[in-house]
Order: structure tokens, then C-alpha cells, then sequence
């Protein structure tokens, strides 16, 4: 590391920090329960609730998506949004959900611990996937793909370098949305349906850089990369997202928890 006093992200999957949109989560139950809110109960507007947590709309749909996820919402096309007819979850479900391994996003990671982040497209186009990328996302060879190339910052300094594919069905916004700022996490929870990073599989591992990495990182050929690679299905277990980073390997630290189940 060049500089002791810039921080280091720590991976994608950060078991002390949450996105804003679980926390909005969080408040919007916290208040209904206080309310004891009753199935069939219609909730304020999105646009009121987007003020009353002074967040975004679209900050404010993850939220919304996540309750309906659990079951303690549920939406209308013309009405808005009601109590589901469910209930309420009981007051430990969503703390213990709260408190696992979170799936986070570069912008998640980024919000939760006070930086600033910043984006650089290289490209994005939508191309027929592979063959090996229909197996991976499950989609049919020839299907639609939202390809991104990216560079992406934080506090103005240059972290990783953010291959994503996605399948464009899975959410269409996809091609009328400015990446140099746009959050691609929020913008799947913001999809209709939403589309809700819910799980990953992820590996890590170390190489020299090729000729262009040297070029973008402007660094010596002699610098190690931390290559890490990701594929995030939705709360469906259906694959969204196939994804390629690498860092520099004085900028990345990932940490993981490991459990015994037994």
C-alpha cells in the first residue's frame, strides 16, 4: 500500500455495515410495528415515506421490494402499498436477517462507510451471450447481454477495474442508465419486477497484470492483482449478474466469516 492513510475495502460482503435500503427496511417495519399496523392497512405514498426516511425513490423501492420479499408488504399496480395479508414478520426475523452476511454492491460498501464514489464507463453494449455465459446465467445462447466495462473510485482514487454482464430482461433499464454515477445494484432493485442481490458465489486469486491493467492503473508490471469473480442470483435463485473485478493488490482486503454447521 502506497498511502497508510487510504482505506481499503474490505470485499463485497460486509458483515458489519449495512446498504441504505436495508436500513430504510428496517425503520419502515420498526415504524409499522409502533403503528401495529394491520393486514389490508394501505401505506403513505412513495413519495412520502421517500421523505419521512429522506431517501431516493429508488432507495426507497429496495426497501420496499426487500419487506415484500419477507412478506410483510405486498404492492398494488394502482393503489400503492398495504400491509400484506400475512402479517407482520415476528420481531426476530428481520433482525436475524439483518444481522447475516449482507450481499453489497461497490456503491453499498462505499455508502455504508462514509466515501465517495465515482465511475468511469469504458463501455456498455448489449450482445448476444456466449454460450459459456448462457450456461452460467441460464439463459439461452444468443440471448440479450448487458455488458459493462468500468473504473471505478473512491474518494478519487482508483480501486478496481468492473467487468459486469447481465442478462437485459432481467431488468431494461439497464441501457438508459449513466453508470459513471448510477448505482448497478440499485438500479436491479429498482427494476419491475425488482431484482434483489440475494446470493454470490465468489472466488478470488492473484495475477500479474496484462498490458492494458498496467495502462489504466498506471503501475509496473511487477504489481499483484487480485482477480475476483462473481455470480448473483436473485431472490428467485436465478442468476443476474456474472461479474469480473480486479484490483490492485495494495487496494482490496476481503474478509469472510466461516461457520461450522454442524
Amino acid at each position: 500500500m502506497t498511502d497508510a492513510r487510504t482505506p481499503l475495502p474490505r470485499g463485497l460482503f460486509g458483515d458489519d455495515v449495512l446498504p441504505l435500503y436495508e436500513r430504510t427496511a428496517t425503520q419502515l417495519l420498526d415504524d409499522l410495528r409502533a403503528a401495529a399496523a394491520r393486514p389490508g392497512d394501505r401505506l403513505p405514498s412513495e413519495r412520502a415515506m421517500a421523505d419521512r426516511y429522506a431517501v431516493s425513490r429508488v432507495t426507497l423501492r429496495a426497501a420496499l421490494a426487500q419487506l415484500e420479499s419477507r412478506g410483510v408488504v405486498r404492492p398494488s399496480s394502482s393503489r400503492g402499498w398495504f400491509v400484506a395479508e400475512l402479517g407482520l414478520l415476528p420481531e426476530a426475523t428481520m433482525t436475524s436477517a439483518a444481522a447475516a452476511p449482507q450481499v453489497q454492491g461497490f456503491a453499498d460498501y462505499a455508502q455504508a462507510n462514509g466515501l465517495t464514489t465515482a465511475g468511469k464507463v469504458l463501455s456498455a453494449t448489449v450482445r448476444p451471450a456466449t454460450v459459456h455465459e448462457a450456461e452460467q446465467l441460464r439463459i439461452a445462447p444468443g440471448a440479450d447481454l448487458f455488458d459493462l466495462h468500468r473504473l471505478r473510485f473512491l474518494d478519487g482514487l482508483l480501486v478496481v477495474l468492473e467487468h459486469n454482464r447481465l442478462p437485459l430482461a432481467a431488468c431494461p433499464a439497464l441501457t438508459e442508465t449513466d453508470f459513471t454515477t448510477a448505482s448497478l445494484y440499485a438500479t436491479l432493485r429498482a427494476a419491475d419486477p425488482p431484482q434483489l442481490p440475494r446470493i454470490a458465489d465468489y472466488s478470488v486469486e492473484a495475477r500479474h497484470p496484462t498490458p492494458r491493467e498496467i495502462e489504466l492503473f498506471e503501475i509496473g508490471e511487477t504489481m499483484p492483482m487480485l482477480v475476483a469473480t462473481q455470480l448473483t442470483s436473485n431472490q428467485e435463485a436465478r442468476p443476474i449478474e456474472l461479474t469480473v473485478q480486479v484490483y490492485r493488490g495494495d487496494r482490496y482486503r476481503f474478509r469472510a466469516s466461516i461457520t461450522n454447521q454442524t
